[in-house]
């Protein structure tokens, strides 16, 4: 790998790394299935993609939003252990 190639992914973990943090230490959380189609905040529980804005439908059990801390259940969404829970129990 280049040393070009290396310090962009680098720096693609370190800003990727803040962003989940900043949202966590601003009294957010994780919901699962709650994003709409394009708005999802980042990498998928299934790893097809590890982007924000690549969810592909609304409301997928995979995708996940930050959302103000203690709404997710309010929301309709889940928890990522609910959520693998849910995927598994789908899959079977």
């Amino acid at each position: 790998m280049s040393n070009k190639a290396l310090i962009s992914a680098g720096l693609a973990a370190v800003l990727a790394a803040g962003a989940i943090s900043t949202a966590q230490a601003a009294g957010k959380e994780k919901c699962y299935g709650v994003a709409k189609a394009g708005q999802n905040d980042c990498a998928n529980l299934a790893g097809t993609h590890s982007c924000a804005g690549q969810s592909a439908k609304d409301n997928d059990i995979g995708e996940w939003k930050a959302v103000a801390a203690g709404t997710c259940k309010d929301l309709g969404g889940y928890t990522k252990a609910e959520a693998k829970a849910k995927l598994a129990s789908m899959e079977s």
